[in-house]
């Protein structure tokens, strides 16, 4: 990967998300749709290529990282608002990430 600078670096908004609801989509074979709270007014929506790793009724209530500032992208099953970040090299092995006890949705990573 291209290194970055540190301006490049802080041009990401990356948020504490609470997983509110967590959905299959129909017709899709790979993702979930997620329902997000970031400390806004309104939720977020998310489709995530997570679903050969996790349960949709496995990630409610959980916490996790997300790209706020990425730009809205309109998709064949609705408007994707943000990016949940995770690990792994796909398929089953496939981990989101969850921030420690303590952090609360909305808060910047820094």
């Amino acid at each position: 990967m291209e290194t970055i600078s540190i301006d490049d670096f802080a041009k990401i908004d990356l948020r504490i998300a609470r997983i509110v609801k967590a959905e299959d989509v129909e017709g899709a074979e790979k993702l979930l749709k997620l329902t997000l709270d970031i400390g806004e007014e309104k939720p977020r929506t998310v489709f995530a290529g997570i679903k050969s790793a996790y349960q949709p009724a496995d990630l409610e209530g959980k916490l996790t990282v997300m790209v706020a500032n990425l730009a809205p992208r309109k998709m064949k099953f609705g408007l994707s608002e943000g990016m949940v970040l995770a690990a792994g090299p796909g398929g089953k092995d496939l981990w989101i990430l969850e921030p420690h006890a303590g952090a609360q949705p909305g808060m910047r990573v820094k």
